[in-house]
């Protein structure tokens, strides 16, 4: 479509030149012109929404993209009060500023970048962080907690809490219920506690953070402690850089108590219904043994990507005389001293398990199938992390909101472009590392478009190492390497497709995990995970990523195409930032604000 459009002019500061582009944009809106609107956008660019607009996650492209959004969105969403929120900056011909704004029923905040000298935008992220009339008891607006006076039918803190547990699933059904206590689903549980939404998380561990204390007992986070905070409680500035998986266990269990979050341990979820007619799911659970119904109208899966085992198949499994584990179910060394271990896989969890083993003086041979990406932790927290996640980013005003901002304000479109040189500078920093690595005979990569460890993340959620130390062990072959793909097992040694026999007396199966949306199968089900399709990935075309291009995480923290039916996950950092978004789209749908979804993701892929 031809069309002319009136630009803002192009002279001043970088604050002269955003307000001009503000105020154009916002008269364009006000007068539902969508064609003017669009015209304000480079012919490639991107416009990335979280819930303002569309209530959804979704990114459109191009001033066509723009036009498609705005006819679907811009009647109800009314937006208006568009203004920056601090001084914008220019760096490279790109004017950068932090916005806020209003729409019909909330408030909303962002980032904007304009080229062509601060007329047309390059990139543009809204985001909805508050629905007016339903604001968070924060700050000025926090509850009393002491109630002053006297009044005959008082009843304290605690007699308030005791009650709300003796009521919740009896008398008083949860609107949301949260399958997964993790991270994410404690995450979720916090910010709805925090809106006025009754909700449940449900774990089948006996206690929060029974998840972590679980895992073998070398398990630390290789993420650094500022990309990890939770929502509203960050971790004390004396905590460590990566913490080890037992101390984020009772962090997260203290959390629980802290933020007066409703879990149930020891409870698992057994069947889930939905009733189209009654709009409410009919789920049956066991807690601590005793079966009861939940009825609630919201059902979030928070059951973690890395949360169903990978298992391989193969013959002679049964008749191996040694033990067999996943990963996930893996113990720790202390009991493998002095035997020969085999681990399968050669990613994270690989590379912590022969390390671990290696350390009690296990015989610990990796079986790498397929390449890996491995970078170094002190690296990649120095030229990955370091200006948004780190104390030298906080200390230049970085805070963990800002930086959760900053880094969604770039469309995955483009994000590997931003990478692609980041990684380029670590592979050069620890050439050295890599050269040892290569001659060991370790297959290496470094993504199919060289973009790196997130991107892969992204993409497949595996594929990588962050070397934390193992990865010298396979380099001087204290680790022995063997390549190729398990053919079957005997009584005591796994046998490879070329024939090479490795003994064992354990076999740890570091083999990954499936796609969410096989809780939805196990839970509800084949018929509603197909229906609902993948998730995780971004339709990149890329290894186990297939396309078609889909710009967002498939079915993650938004609408899928089972009504009423969620899926909450990701590390701790998506956890913290993306609870925001599903618990905003839970409160509008509890209190009754039309939410029209935009863009609803199709299904190309079942799992």
């Amino acid at each position: 479509m031809t069309q002319t459009v009136e630009r803002p002019e192009t002279t001043g500061s970088p604050t002269d030149r955003t307000d001009a582009w503000l105020t154009a944009f916002e008269d364009a809106l006000t007068a539902r012109d969508v064609d003017r609107a669009a015209g304000m956008f480079a012919p490639t660019s991107f416009w990335r929404d979280l819930i303002a607009f569309t209530w959804n996650i979704t990114t459109v492209e191009g001033p066509d993209g723009v036009r498609d959004l705005l006819t679907a969105t811009l009647e109800q969403t009314d937006p208006r009060g568009f203004r920056t929120s601090e001084e914008p900056t220019e760096a490279d011909g790109v004017v950068t500023a932090w916005i806020e704004f209003e729409t019909a029923v909330g408030r909303g905040r962002g980032l904007l970048r304009l080229q062509e000298e601060g007329t047309r935008a390059f990139t543009l992220l809204t985001t909805l962080y508050e629905l007016t009339g339903h604001e968070e008891p924060l700050r000025e607006h926090r509850p009393m907690g002491a109630e002053h006076g006297v009044n005959k039918h008082r009843l304290t803190w605690r007699e308030r809490r005791e009650q709300e547990e003796a009521d919740l699933g009896t008398t008083v059904q949860p609107d949301v219920l949260i399958i997964g206590g993790g991270q994410g689903g404690i995450a979720l549980g916090a910010r709805l506690r925090q809106l006025g939404v009754p909700a449940l998380v449900i774990d089948k561990h006996p206690r929060p953070g029974d998840q972590w204390r679980s895992r073998y007992k070398s398990l630390c986070l290789h993420d650094p402690v500022w990309y990890d905070h939770l929502p509203y409680l960050k971790f004390p500035d004396n905590w460590p850089v990566f913490a080890p998986k037992d101390k984020i266990g009772d962090w997260l269990e203290s959390y629980v108590k802290v933020m007066e979050i409703p879990y149930w341990g020891s409870t698992v979820a057994r069947s889930g219904t939905f009733d189209d007619a009654t709009k409410e799911w009919t789920v049956e659970i066991e807690r601590d043994g005793r079966p009861l119904t939940l009825r609630p109208k919201q059902l979030v899966l928070a059951t973690g990507m890395s949360g169903k085992p990978n298992v391989p198949r193969l013959p002679g499994q049964d008749v191996f005389r040694g033990e067999q584990q996943h990963s996930s179910a893996h113990p720790g060394p202390d009991e493998y001293a002095g035997k020969k271990v085999v681990v399968v896989g050669s990613n994270n969890s690989a590379f912590d398990i022969c390390g671990a083993l290696w350390e009690v003086g296990a015989d610990v041979t990796m079986v790498q199938r397929t390449s890996t990406h491995i970078v170094k932790s002190d690296t990649l927290m120095d030229i990955g992390l370091g200006p948004l996640y780190s104390e030298q980013a906080v200390a230049a005003g970085m805070t963990t909101e800002k930086a959760d901002m900053v880094f969604a304000s770039i469309p995955y479109r483009i994000l590997h472009e931003f990478q692609i040189p980041l990684y380029q500078q670590m592979k050069e920093r620890d050439a050295d590392f890599y050269r040892r690595m290569e001659d060991a005979g370790f297959w290496l990569d470094w993504g199919d478009d060289h973009s790196g460890l997130f991107m892969k993340y992204l993409r497949r959620g595996s594929g990588y190492y962050i070397d934390v130390g193992a990865a010298d062990l396979v380099a001087n072959g204290e680790v022995k390497l063997a390549h190729g793909q398990v053919d079957h097992l005997t009584e005591d040694a796994v046998v490879l497709a070329d024939g090479t026999e490795l003994p064992a007396d354990l076999v740890v199966y570091a083999t990954g995990y499936g796609s969410m949306n096989g809780w939805a199968a196990d839970l509800i089900s084949q018929e509603v995970a197909d229906r609902v399709g993948k998730v995780w990935g971004l339709g990149s075309d890329t290894t186990k990523d297939p396309g078609p291009w889909e710009g967002e995480q498939r079915n993650m923290w938004k609408p899928t195409q089972q009504e009423a039916l969620w899926f909450h996950g990701g590390n701790l950092h998506q956890s913290r930032h993306y609870s925001l978004y599903l618990a905003l789209q839970l409160k509008a749908r509890y209190e009754g604000i039309p939410t029209p979804v935009h863009g609803l993701q199709e299904v190309h892929h079942l799992s």
